[in-house]
C-alpha cells in the first residue's frame, strides 16, 4: 500500500466562521482595553499621538466588527438575489474599513499640522504617556501574531487586512514612543511629529485596503502564477485539446473561472459534456481556492470571426435542402450536422436494411457529389447505414 501526502481538510463555511469571529472577539477585548488606556492616560498626560493612537485602536475595533458582520453574512447559502453566495460582503466590508481607516488618519494628519503652528502653548507631556506606548506596543504585536495565523489557515482577505493593521498599530505605537521620548527630553515636538506620521501611515493603508477591495469589486483576474496553474490543469484533462479565452475573478476568499476548451470536433455532445464536466472536477480538487468553474466546450477556435458558424443555415432549413438532395432515398433515422471552419459537413444514418440495395447507395452518393460542388455552405454529406438491437 503507498502513502502519500494528504492534503488538510478543508474547514466547512460554518467552522470558518466560527473561528473568525472566536479571534476577533479577542481582537475586539484588546483594542478596547487599549483605546479606553491610551485615550485617558493621553489626555491625563498631555500626549497628542498617545490620544491619537488610541483614536486608531478605536479603529481596529470598527474593523473587528465589520469583520464579525462580514463572516455572519458571507456564511449564508447562495438564493435567487444571490447566485454565487454572499462572499463579496467581506470585500464590502474591507471597502468600508478602507475608507474609514482614510478619514482617521487624514484626521490626525490634519490636526497634527495645526497643532505643530503652535507648538509654544503645548504643555508638558508626562511620564505615564511613555510607559502605556511601550505597553501598547507589545499588545498589539502579540495581537497582530495571532490574527495573521488564523487568517492564513482561513484564507481570508478580510481577516488578513485586519491583521496586518494590527501590525502596522504596533509600528505605530514605536514611532509614539519615540515622539513621547523626544518630547519627555525637551523636544516637544515630536511629539505632534510622531501624531503626523502616524496619521500618515494610517491614511496610506486605508488608501491601500479600499483600492484592493474596488479592483475585486470590478473583477480583477487572479495573479498570471495562479491563473496559468489552472490553465495546466485544464489542459491535463483527457480529451482537451487546446484552450482558450481562460477567464478568472475574485470573490472574498475564493475565485471565479470560466474557459473555453476545445475537444475533438466529431465527438457526442454527451461526450464533450462528460470531458467538461472532468476538467471542472479537476480545477476544483487541485485548487481549493476556486468556487466554481464554467467549461465551455468548442469544436475549434471559435474566436475567428471567419468560422462563426452563427451565419449558417440550422437544422430545420439544412434538412429540408437535405431531403430534396436524398431524392429517391429512404427517410433517414438520424442526422448528425457539423459546423466546421464556416462550413457543414452532414452524417446520414439510414437503417441497416439499405445495405441491401448497395449499388443505390452509390449511386445516391455520386449524385451528391455532383450536387455539392457548387453548394454555398455544406462541404460534404456521408451516408452510413446504423445498426441497433431490435
Amino acid at each position: 500500500m503507498e502513502h502519500g501526502h494528504h492534503p488538510p481538510v478543508e474547514a466547512t463555511a460554518a467552522e470558518r466562521a466560527g473561528e473568525a469571529q472566536r479571534a476577533t472577539w479577542i481582537s475586539v477585548a484588546v483594542n478596547l482595553l487599549l483605546t479606553i488606556v491610551q485615550v485617558v492616560v493621553g489626555l491625563l498626560a498631555h500626549s497628542q499621538s498617545l490620544v491619537a493612537h488610541g483614536l486608531h485602536s478605536f479603529s481596529d475595533l470598527l474593523s473587528d466588527f465589520l469583520v464579525i458582520y462580514a463572516s455572519r453574512q458571507s456564511v449564508q447559502p447562495a438564493d435567487a438575489k444571490h447566485p454565487y453566495g454572499h462572499a463579496r460582503v467581506e470585500t464590502a466590508a474591507t471597502l468600508v474599513l478602507g475608507i474609514s481607516l482614510s478619514l482617521i488618519g487624514g484626521g490626525i494628519l490634519w490636526e497634527s499640522g495645526l497643532r505643530l503652528q503652535h507648538i509654544e502653548t503645548l504643555p508638558t507631556v508626562a511620564m505615564s504617556a511613555f510607559w502605556i506606548a511601550v505597553l501598547t506596543v507589545v499588545a498589539k504585536e502579540g495581537l497582530y501574531r495571532y490574527l495573521i495565523r488564523v487568517a492564513e489557515r482561513l484564507r481570508s482577505q478580510l481577516m488578513i487586512a485586519n491583521a496586518l493593521h494590527t501590525r502596522a498599530d504596533a509600528a505605530s505605537a514605536l514611532v509614539v514612543v519615540v515622539g513621547i521620548g523626544g518630547a519627555l527630553l525637551g523636544w516637544a515636538f515630536l511629539d505632534l511629529l510622531a501624531a503626523a506620521l502616524m496619521g500618515f501611515m494610517i491614511l496610506r493603508m486605508g488608501v491601500g485596503l479600499a483600492w484592493g477591495a474596488i479592483k475585486e469589486l470590478v473583477d480583477t483576474g487572479l495573479e498570471e502564477t495562479q491563473v496559468e496553474a489552472i490553465r495546466q490543469s485544464l489542459l491535463a484533462t483527457p480529451g482537451v485539446l487546446g484552450l482558450h479565452e481562460l477567464r478568472t475573478r475574485r470573490m472574498a476568499h475564493q475565485a471565479l473561472v470560466d474557459a473555453h476548451v476545445q475537444v475533438d470536433a466529431r465527438i457526442s455532445v454527451s461526450e464533450g459534456h462528460r470531458i467538461a464536466e472532468s476538467a471542472r472536477a479537476r480545477v476544483l480538487r487541485e485548487h481549493p481556492e476556486v468556487l466554481d468553474v464554467l467549461v465551455h466546450i468548442d469544436p475549434e477556435d471559435d474566436l475567428d470571426p471567419d468560422t462563426a458558424s452563427f451565419r449558417l443555415p440550422g437544422r430545420a432549413a439544412l434538412l429540408e435542402e437535405l431531403r430534396q438532395l436524398l431524392g429517391e432515398l429512404p427517410e433517414p433515422e438520424r442526422v448528425v450536422l457539423h459546423y466546421l471552419g464556416g462550413g457543414i459537413e452532414i452524417e446520414v444514418f439510414f437503417a441497416h436494411s439499405l445495405l441491401v440495395d448497395a449499388e443505390a447507395l452509390r449511386g445516391a452518393e455520386q449524385r451528391l457529389i455532383e450536387r455539392l460542388r457548387t453548394h454555398p455552405n455544406i462541404r460534404a454529406i456521408s451516408l452510413n447505414c446504423s445498426f441497433a438491437p431490435k
